[in-house]
């Protein structure tokens, strides 16, 4: 199975040849900027069953810490993914830009010691105050 997935404008299309393992919801305050939401849903995906089908040259870059890298569209502003130092063999994909349906499910909350004040989360997945192991 692949999986296709663009940014808000179409430029920028890639496509990824497996199905998800795990999804992740992010609290962090950096997730929460960079998406403009109370939390990022986010995927490890190994960096070689992910391929770029058009418009990599509009993908823009943000070092927005030491070990993380985000990458979105120059055009429309899209999150697409980041990447992350301590983990060189994967993409952090942004779930919102996935086109093709999943059957994967969320599996937990991280980062909930820092979560916006005004959210609350309202399901039974596990949560961490900070990344687990």
């Amino acid at each position: 199975m692949s999986l296709k997935g663009s940014c808000l404008c179409q430029g920028i299309r890639y496509e990824i040849e497996t199905e998800l393992d795990e999804i992740i919801y992010c609290h962090c305050q950096k997730c929460r900027k960079a998406n403009g939401t109370a939390f990022a849903t986010n995927a490890p995906v190994l960096i070689q069953q992910f391929k770029w089908i058009q418009g990599e040259n509009l993908l823009k870059k943000y070092q927005s810490s030491s070990t993380t890298e985000r990458c979105f569209c120059g055009v429309c502003g899209s999150p697409i993914i980041s990447i992350k130092s301590d983990t060189p063999d994967f993409y952090r994909l942004r779930m919102g830009t996935l086109d093709t349906p999943i059957q994967t499910r969320p599996g937990k909350h991280i980062f909930v010691g820092s979560k916006a004040e005004w959210e609350t989360i309202c399901d039974e997945l596990p949560q961490f105050n900070e990344r687990p192991e």
